[in-house]
């Protein structure tokens, strides 16, 4: 465990020794809004992109629960960490399990290295959370596929040099058969990015059309038609990484350092459910290094953090209207955010859908 204590102390003087030369500021929910590729790249210098791959592709060969260490460290920080969140938290991973070794070797390395900057292509206008329902088309043509579709809340497309992408490939009468995988890249002639400006007035969601998008066939992810399998387990890295309950993380610091005793009484109790949530990432963390892909626990963890982090709000907006916190702390820009917090990673109901499926299995 030492190795583990020394390894959260050099995240930590990372992120003040940024923070104290004035390179950021802390921010909730800044593994989605706070953007810096030299910060991502600052850690990937440190071998902290990549953490758990192979050294043939990039990475460090290290356990998923150091990485665990050093992404709760980053997040309590509020460090600007956007740039390489989703790649190294769930596109690597996938392409790692699921991926020929040519699209590992031409991907993973440039993850690692903090160079490639990935979106999100699964949720599309009029299917809300319901994946299985896309409609974004990928046809067969000479050497590839030519992709067509739209793709919407996509954080970051603007600024994406590749793509993760879910379409349709085979009309099926089960609606979650027939999908496949693809990685793309963002300045292929056919992909257009139209901005999505939030409450907040912050910029990070967009719309993205693809109009007769090549995708070579070396860039399929897996197994055609098997798309299903493969991002159910996906969705467990997106689900059961400490994000779904540190988000919050700054605006309940804020609390903490209030001095009040009723604030200190009520922060006390989510404080111990925290240590709760940590425990249960630390546990998915430990079934990946098993080479296990968590889908019940990840979403038992994304179900009850979202619990808990709008509890954290509440409580932060409570202490507000007592003139305890000031109007001008980060809880403004937390409760901006927070309607994406039961949507994002499938909504609350969502979840308790697979529990139930996965309960029933057993």
């Amino acid at each position: 465990m030492s190795a583990l204590s020394d390894l959260r102390r050099e995240v930590r003087d990372l992120c003040r020794s940024w923070r104290a030369d004035g390179r950021y500021r802390p921010r909730p929910d800044a593994w989605l809004r706070s953007f810096d590729l030299d910060f991502s790249k600052a850690l990937a210098e440190r071998g902290w992109l990549g953490m758990t791959w192979p050294r043939s592709v990039g990475g460090a060969e290290r356990s998923n629960l150091a990485r665990l260490v050093v992404t709760e460290e980053l997040l309590r920080a509020g460090a600007p960490v956007a740039a390489h969140w989703i790649g190294d938290r769930q596109i690597g991973p996938s392409i790692l399990r699921h991926g020929t070794p040519r699209l590992q070797q031409e991907i993973l390395p440039g993850i690692a290295a903090g160079e490639f900057v990935f979106c999100l292509g699964m949720s599309e206008p009029d299917a809300g959370s319901d994946l299985a329902a896309v409609r974004t088309t990928g046809t067969r043509v000479a050497g590839g596929w030519r992709i067509d579709g739209r793709k919407i809340w996509t954080s970051h497309a603007h600024r994406a040099t590749h793509a993760y992408l879910l379409a349709r490939t085979e009309k099926a009468e089960v609606k979650h058969a027939g999908l496949t995988e693809f990685v793309l890249d963002m300045s292929d002639p056919g992909v257009s990015v139209s901005p999505i400006v939030d409450m907040a007035d912050s910029h990070h969601f967009n719309e993205v059309v693809f109009e007769n998008v090549f995708v070579p066939e070396e860039r399929v992810i897996g197994v055609e038609g098997n798309a299903w399998r493969q991002v159910t387990e996906q969705l467990a890295y997106e689900r059961g990484g400490p994000e779904r309950v540190l988000s919050t993380y700054p605006v309940m610091e804020e609390l903490l350092g209030s001095g009040d005793e009723g604030v200190a009484a009520e922060v006390g109790e989510l404080v111990a459910r925290l240590a709760t949530l940590r425990a249960l990432c630390a546990q998915v963390a430990a079934a990946v290094d098993a080479g296990e892909a968590p889908v019940r626990a990840a979403a038992t963890l994304k179900y009850l953090g979202t619990a808990f982090e709008r509890d954290v709000l509440e409580r932060a907006r409570h202490a507000m209207d007592s003139g305890i916190v000031s109007p001008e702390s980060t809880l403004g820009e937390a409760i901006l955010a927070s309607p994406g917090f039961s949507i994002r990673g499938g909504s609350s109901e969502v979840l308790l859908s697979i529990l139930a499926k996965q309960e029933a299995r057993r």
